[in-house]
């Protein structure tokens, strides 16, 4: 069944969307507490592209993971230790890391965090051809 604006796999069918971080941010926080110690909510997907607001507790880990994408991550509120290639990686609010496709990384909140993660999705066909499939979440 297809929500309306929205196609089957959640895909958003619209091609503009405008966003109010700060407002998104308060409704994520008022969803605490989360059983994980952090909240993600997908605020735009395409075939090619998501938008993903996250919310970390201070202490809270994304243990390590990968992106299929080039990722971008836009520390909006607090501070994370982005760890990659057993390096740590300081960010701030007002920082921003970009990471290649299918590199494992981890987080962690260093202080209760907000984040902006972009993602530059791959076409089916490179998403089928990738090698490391099925590692990572």
């Amino acid at each position: 069944m297809t929500t309306e604006g929205f196609a089957d796999d959640g895909t958003i069918l619209k091609d503009l969307a405008q966003f109010d971080l700060a407002q998104e941010m308060k409704d994520c926080e008022q969803k605490r507490p989360w059983p994980t110690g952090h909240f993600a909510k997908t605020l735009f997907k395409k075939s090619d592209f998501r938008m993903v607001l996250i919310v970390m507790d201070k202490g809270a880990v994304l243990k390590e993971h990968h992106a299929d994408g080039t990722i971008s991550v836009q520390i909006l509120k607090g501070s994370i230790d982005f760890r990659v290639h057993g390096e740590s990686h300081g960010l701030q609010a007002n920082s921003v890391l970009t990471l290649g496709a299918s590199i494992k990384h981890e987080l962690e909140a260093r202080e209760d965090s907000a984040m902006l993660l972009t993602i530059a999705w791959p076409s089916g066909e490179k998403l089928r051809a990738m090698q490391h499939r099925g590692y990572g979440t």
